[in-house]
C-alpha cells in the first residue's frame, strides 16, 4: 500500500556532493516551472485523499525554498496527514529549526556522512561542516518527533569513522542510520568499490560497542531496520539497498518540484500533476490521476533499464 510521498519542493543545493549532483549540470529549473506553495499544498492534499499518511520534504536542498514554514504549515494542515518530515543538509537549520517545529514538522533528517572536516568538505564540496553541527544541535533542541542522522559509507572515504558515527546514538537521543552506497548517476558511478554493506557495517558497530538488539519502526516509515545499542539514547538503523532487496515492500511514490510523479526511484515519471493543477482541474481529478501511477509502481525495482541514470538532486532519493 502506498501511503508515503516523497516531495521535492527545489532542484538546488548548497552542496555538490561526490554521489549526488551530476558534474555535467548546468542551470537549474526556472521559477515558473517550479509549483508554487498553493500547488504543492494542492497537490499534497490530493495524495492524502489517495491514501498517502506521510510526507517528506526534500530537493534538491529544501531549506532553499522560501519560506519553507509558510508551505510547511499549509501542509501540515491537510485533513488525514499523520506525519510530515523533512530531509535537510542541515545548513540553514540553525535559523529554521524552531520555525519549522512550530509549522509543524514533526521530524528532520539531516544528511551528515562526516565528523571530520577535511573528509567532509571531499564529500559535499562545502565548508559548511560548522554549520551542519550547530544545526544539528538546534535540532535537537526545537523538539521534533525525531531527529535522523542519514550516513552513506564509502570504502576508502569515511569508513574509518563509523564507529565515531555510530557512538552518537549512545550520547544523543536521535537515530544514525547507515545507507548502503548505490550508484544512482554517472558521477556517483566512477566511485567504483566504494559499497560497505550493511553486513559489514554490523559486525565493525558490534566488535565496539557489543551486540545490536533489535528496535521498532513506524508502519509508515521507510526501509530502515533499527537496532539499538545497550544504554543508548538513540537507535542505529540501516538501509540495505544493495544487499537487500525490499522492492516488494516499498511503500513510497515520489513527486519532484515540477509535479512529475516517479512511482519508483528507479523509473523514470509516468504522470505529471503541473498542467491539471494550473488548468483547473478538481480535487477529484487529480486523486484519479495520482490512483494511476500507483497501479504502474509494481513494473519497477532497483534493476529496472533506468537504475543508474537518476537526477537525485531533483526528486530527492
Amino acid at each position: 500500500m502506498i501511503n508515503y510521498l516523497r516531495l521535492s519542493l527545489t532542484d538546488r543545493c548548497n552542496f555538490n556532493c561526490i554521489y549526488c549532483t551530476p558534474l555535467e549540470k548546468s542551470g537549474h529549473l526556472s521559477h515558473q516551472e517550479l509549483l508554487r506553495h498553493e500547488e504543492l499544498a494542492r497537490a499534497a492534499a490530493a495524495f492524502v485523499r489517495a491514501g498517502v499518511r506521510k510526507i517528506r520534504l526534500t530537493g534538491g536542498e529544501p531549506l532553499l525554498k522560501k519560506n519553507i514554514a509558510g508551505l510547511a504549515r499549509m501542509l501540515k494542515a491537510i485533513p488525514g496527514l499523520k506525519e510530515l518530515a523533512l530531509t535537510t543538509n542541515g545548513v540553514l537549520l540553525p535559523e529554521l529549526a524552531r520555525p519549522l517545529r512550530a509549522a509543524g514538522v514533526d521530524a528532520v533528517n539531516i544528511s551528515l556522512n562526516s565528523l571530520k572536516k577535511d573528509v567532509f568538505k571531499k564529500i559535499t564540496g562545502s565548508n559548511s561542516f560548522d554549520k551542519v553541527q550547530a544545526g544539528l544541535r538546534a535540532a535537537l533542541r526545537a523538539g521534533f518527533k525525531s531527529v535522523k542522522l542519514n550516513v552513506i559509507i564509502m570504502r576508502g572515504i569515511n569508513d574509518g569513522e563509523i564507529e565515531d558515527l555510530a557512538r552518537l546514538s549512545l550520547k544523543h537521543p536521535l537515530d544514525v542510520r547507515f545507507i548502503e552506497f548505490f550508484p544512482v548517476n554517472k558521477r556517483s558511478s566512477r566511485l567504483k568499490g566504494a559499497l560497505f554493506t550493511t553486513a559489514e557495517l554490523k559486525a565493525r558497530i558490534e566488535a565496539a560497542f557489543g551486540k545490536l538488539r533489535p528496535a521498532g519502526g513506524g508502519r509508515i516509515g521507510g526501509p530502515a531496520c533499527n537496532f539499538k545499542l545497550k544504554g543508548a539514547k538513540g537507535r542505529i538503523g540501516f538501509i540495505s539497498g544493495c544487499s537487500d532487496d525490499f522492492c516488494g515492500d516499498c511503500n513510497r511514490i515520489r513527486m519532484d518540484c515540477v509535479g512529475r510523479i516517479y512511482p519508483c526511484l528507479f523509473s523514470p515519471p509516468t504522470h505529471a500533476l503541473r498542467d491539471l493543477l494550473r488548468g483547473g482541474a478538481s480535487e477529484a481529478g487529480l486523486v484519479r490521476h495520482i490512483k494511476k501511477a500507483f497501479l504502474v509502481k509494481s513494473k519497477y525495482r532497483k534493476d529496472s533499464p533506468t537504475a543508474g541514470h537518476i537526477e537525485m538532486s531533483s526528486i530527492g532519493g
